[in-house]
């Protein structure tokens, strides 16, 4: 993963959110508190409502020419030059670093492609490094009026590899007034869900899942914070299916529900 370059120029006005298909399916909350993140900041979000996936699935399952025709379905929806932001580290790696790949061998798609993966940014990313953000300027009370709290963080394989999104994730959370972050022994490890993975080797993911809860347990953190819904969704359900005390949030809506909803 080369080093991310970012604008030095004055702050974008716009911007598209591609919220995924998970969020859009499974976790619409937090689409709607990632554009009201950015909506705070004074940006003005486009949600082109003909997007649909990102390709992942296909592509992480061998299936390349159908992720391209998911890619290509896309590519038209962000023809204005402004930041293209996913709240999903792992979607917004597959739009930067796979779909000029899937179609390099369509010229005009490919460089299509490659220019919109330089405006592609995952959420968190955007705010403390495009926008930079001063999460410490917030009251140590969220929204709900809760004044402190402790969580774990998790990353996706993919989003910690070709995102480099627990930096980011980390550099939001240590920032935010009344919030302490744990980290635990089964941090950096996959959560057994890996797409297809889960569908296909059930008995490895579930106790990959398992594993993850019980460390993320045993820190005594009150819930467990994720940006990529795939493993947030996987998470939950399996530590709800065991009775386990750990109640899962979008990054998003953490970081909107934690400042209190209002500007600084």
């Amino acid at each position: 993963m080369k080093p991310r370059q970012y604008p030095s120029a004055k702050r974008p006005t716009d911007v598209y959110l591609f919220a995924t298909c998970l969020v859009d399916l499974f976790v619409p909350q937090a689409g709607l508190d990632a554009v009201k993140l950015l909506e705070r900041e004074g940006l003005t979000v486009h949600f082109p409502r003909s997007q649909s996936c990102c390709g992942q699935p296909a592509y992480s399952s061998g299936n390349p020419r159908q992720a391209r025709e998911v890619a290509l379905a896309q590519l038209g929806l962000f023809e204005n030059p402004w930041p293209v932001i996913v709240p999903s580290g792992s979607c917004a790696g597959m739009m930067r670093h796979h779909w000029p790949t899937l179609l390099d061998d369509d010229a005009a798609n490919a460089r299509r492609a490659a220019a919109l993966s330089e405006r592609v940014y995952e959420l968190t990313e955007f705010l403390v490094r495009v926008l930079n953000v001063d999460f410490s300027a917030y009251a140590a009370k969220g929204s709900d009026g809760q004044a402190t709290e402790s969580i774990v963080l998790h990353t996706s394989c993919g989003a910690r590899r070709e995102m480099g999104t627990r930096v980011h994730g980390v550099e939001a959370v240590d920032a935010l007034p009344g919030v302490t972050r744990i980290e635990h022994e089964r941090e950096s490890e996959c959560c057994g869900f890996g797409g297809t993975f889960s569908l296909k080797h059930p008995d490895i993911s579930g106790a990959m899942v398992a594993d993850k809860i019980a460390s993320a347990c045993a820190t005594g953190c009150e819930r467990l914070v994720s940006a990529d819904c795939g493993c947030l969704l996987n998470i939950g359900h399996a530590a709800a299916h065991k009775g386990a005390p750990l109640a899962v949030e979008h990054l998003a809506s953490f970081l909107w529900r934690r400042t209190g909803g209002e500007a600084a």
